[in-house]
């Protein structure tokens, strides 16, 4: 077992080292910039009565930015989303709901065909800078004209700032803080930038800035109609059309409150987390090799030392302390739970569990989001 504690120790160290040099090269924006381009904040909106308020607030309260329109997408919403939007925007703002009473066409997915029509209207068509925002995310008073900076001044197209997750459960405590400790720890940033590469690609559309003729030029949201992580696979056509781009820090930009309670978080993760790999089999390969490597570790070094076998045990203790380290220095860095690193097992656990419940909507035609099927 020596050989297997010394592999997978190994793996976890280099895995801490990778996390450090990431969190020093991951771009962070500047407070206190102006931008006097023409930028046009596009919101989806599918019954988010309880955060569409605070988020069209923040949006139409940004700072820094000569020419700024927010325009919020109601889309078929049943809980007066759209009338709370309207009265959340302050008097005097450019800011407008559209209304969207028809079911996305066939071969597109919700928020992709309510993001493709954000972009469609006529007022946004002499945007220079699109943002898209989620609605359950409240964006800081110079967030927008922060991200469009870094992008300008790092001559990318794309940027997609992270936003600090809010969590209230424990579930959602060992959960979230893994999406961003993923791309931390296993993506190379710098080079993720401008690589074709589709495994090399990072994105999140809870925040996302991208040059208006890069999107155009990319063929918008049209090009990743029917996908669920349609984020992602829009970062990856801009940059396989020429384009450069993935994830900054948005921590102090934004925050998010992705999911509500443990019901909304298993349900989204159950609708998407498919997706994520490609096919079952790599979804699986995946899952085991999370197994040996942040699953494994603490059990191993417990029956180790049990045994007496305290050399064993220390390797297998290092190779948990180095995964715990890779999880702390990401919460640092983006304002995460700290002490939910040493559950690190926990969370790869439950992840891979949430995998399977994707898998298994997936296989039976069961996945469901916001009321509707998909395929």
């Amino acid at each position: 077992m020596t050989p297997l504690a010394s592999s997978v120790a190994g793996a976890c160290i280099v895995i801490f080292l990778h996390t450090v040099l990431n969190l020093r090269v991951l771009r962070r924006p500047a407070r206190n910039v102006a931008i006097h381009e023409s930028i046009a904040v596009l919101i989806p909106a599918r019954n988010e009565a309880e955060t569409i308020a605070t988020a069209v607030s923040s949006a139409c309260a940004q700072h820094n930015c000569d020419d700024l329109t927010v325009t919020v997408l109601d889309d078929g919403s049943t809980d007066g989303t759209a009338n709370i939007a309207m009265t959340a925007a302050p008097s005097g703002s450019r800011m407008q709901v559209v209304s969207s009473q028809h079911e996305p066409p066939t071969g597109w997915l919700g928020k992709p065909w309510a993001c493709q029509q954000l972009s469609q209207l006529a007022h946004t068509q002499s945007a220079d800078i699109f943002v898209f925002m989620d609605a359950d995310v409240i964006l800081e008073p110079t967030a927008v004209a922060s991200a469009v900076g870094l992008m300008r001044d790092a001559n990318l197209d794309v940027v997609c700032p992270y936003p600090r997750q809010l969590t209230t459960t424990a579930l959602q405590k060992v959960v979230q803080p893994l999406l961003q400790w993923s791309w931390a720890a296993t993506l190379p940033l710098r080079l993720a930038e401008h690589s074709r590469q589709a495994s090399l690609t990072a994105g999140n559309g809870q925040f996302l800035v991208v040059d208006a003729h890069a999107y155009r030029r990319a063929g918008g949201h049209s090009t990743v109609a029917s996908e669920v992580l349609e984020d992602i696979a829009l970062v990856r056509v801009i940059k396989r059309t020429g384009g450069r781009g993935g994830v900054v820090d948005g921590t102090n930009l934004a925050t998010c409150t992705m999911y509500r309670d443990n019901a909304a978080l298993i349900a989204g993760y159950t609708k998407s987390l498919w997706a994520a790999f490609g096919s079952r089999t790599s979804a699986a390969l995946i899952a085991a090799l999370f197994t040996l490597l942040f699953i494994v570790p603490l059990p191993a070094a417990v029956i180790a030392w049990s045994a007496g076998c305290v050399a064993g045990a220390g390797i297998w203790a290092t190779a948990y302390a180095a995964a715990v380290a890779s999880r702390f220095v990401v919460a640092m860095r983006t304002g995460g739970p700290r002490l939910a690193s040493l559950a690190h097992p926990v969370s790869i656990a439950v992840f891979i569990w949430l995998l399977a419940c994707s898998w298994r909507a997936k296989t039976t035609g069961t996945l469901m989001w916001k009321g509707r099927p998909l395929p």
